[in-house]
């Protein structure tokens, strides 16, 4: 398996397993750096390399009328603020070609979101700027699917790919994973992250908005790092009830220990 190089750490066996955390949406520049600063910590005590992660733009809401951040320039701004202050790498995703050479700028791992994982010129443009990117899985696509995606990605000559797996379309409103899809894809030959907090999603449930199962969360981690992953992506947030995006099926900040401490005991028993 190819390893990612990011920043100070590394992802990819025989690495430690990665931990991609933060809010769904940057909220304020004050919850990034503390929500970041509290995940760091955590990350560290259960030996965890961590890299914060958090949008500047939802451009992909249902509604019209949802949070969708504080845009490009000001969030860019404090996921700049994050990396220098913490020392910490940053994700973040991008939605269109114009966005991505300022977000080249700033982030360590340029994220395709998966409903747009298909757009070429995005998974292109987003590569050629030579850094990170993290391909997240289509909820509409078999894991096979990814291959093709991936080589549009190769094509430019960079090697620095990731792949995610967010859980599949299950029937209208419902998300199941299939972890066979976590060994299809790392048999591509690149990293891949579970993300366990958008594979408990239930899109449009709530009419005009996404709701979400996070009592699920803990035990689709704990059995994706049974199963064998580079790394977990979770969104975590202090007060998920409260949270401007994507609350349902968010961790809250004061389980994410207990969380981590389960899935390294999971990694010792493995010998990993």
């Amino acid at each position: 398996m190819s390893q990612v190089g990011v920043a100070n750490l590394t992802i990819g066996s025989p690495a430690p397993m990665v931990l991609i955390a933060g809010p769904c949406v940057i909220e304020s520049e004050m919850l990034s750096l503390d929500t970041a600063r509290r995940i760091q910590e955590l990350a560290h005590e259960h030996g965890f390399p961590y890299i914060f992660k958090s949008s500047f733009d939802k451009a992909n809401r249902l509604s019209l009328d949802s949070y969708r951040g504080p845009g490009l320039k000001a969030g860019l701004a404090v996921l700049q603020k994050v990396k220098q202050k913490l020392n910490v790498p940053v994700l973040s995703d991008v939605h269109c070609l114009r966005q991505i050479p300022a977000a080249a700028e700033v982030l360590d791992i340029i994220q395709i979101p998966a409903l747009l994982c298909r757009q070429t010129d995005l998974v292109v443009a987003a590569a050629q700027t030579g850094k990170a990117i993290n391909l997240k899985k289509g909820q509409f696509l078999a894991p096979r699917d990814m291959l093709p995606i991936l080589r549009k990605a190769e094509s430019t000559g960079n090697r620095s790919i990731i792949l995610t797996e967010r859980g599949t379309s299950f029937g209208y409103n419902n998300l199941v994973t299939d972890f066979r899809a976590l060994a299809i894809m790392r048999a591509f030959g690149y990293p891949v992250i579970y993300d366990a907090t958008h594979s408990v999603q239930l899109p449009g449930a709530k009419g005009a908005s996404s709701g979400g199962e996070r009592q699920f969360v803990a035990g689709l981690a704990r059995a994706a790092a049974a199963f064998g992953c580079d790394g977990l992506f979770l969104e975590v947030h202090p007060d998920p009830d409260k949270a401007l995006c994507d609350g349902p099926n968010m961790v809250n900040l004061e389980q994410l220990g207990n969380l981590l401490a389960q899935v390294r005991s999971i990694q010792q028993a493995l010998g990993k």
